[in-house]
């Protein structure tokens, strides 16, 4: 018995490769950043300025933790207005959350403009 004829088939079409031919070259989304575009200026200022936090709130607390702890810190970051820090683990998360209620006002001393300060879980990859 003959095969039935593409058309008479349901189903998905099959592709033409001259399609597959026509498509554009892809970016990568470093060097669409990196181009100096008007339009992701702001996203790459943002992402400068939470770099910059970061790295002035893991220098804060690297100065008043303990080793043992500030090693089971796994990110931080700073969201309308609130200082979230990332734990490994949910042990390490209670812990940690218990170090920064006793250093809870000298947080707010150092950034008044933080609402609140959080601790949440974030293994490392």
């Amino acid at each position: 018995m003959p095969k039935k004829v593409g058309r008479n088939k349901r189903g998905k079409r099959p592709m033409r490769a001259s399609a597959l031919s026509r498509t554009p070259a892809g970016h990568s989304v470093k060097a669409l950043l990196a181009s100096g575009r008007p339009s992701l200026k702001r996203v790459t200022d943002q992402a400068a300025a939470q770099l910059s936090r970061s790295r002035f709130w893991s220098s804060w607390l690297a100065e008043r933790l303990p080793t043992a702890t500030l090693a089971r810190i796994s990110g931080i970051a700073e969201r309308e207005g609130r200082l979230v820090i990332f734990a490994e683990t949910a042990a390490w998360s209670a812990r940690l959350r218990y170090a920064i209620l006793e250093l809870e006002r000298e947080i707010r001393a150092a950034d008044p403009a933080l609402i609140d300060v959080e601790v949440r879980v974030l293994p490392r990859s």
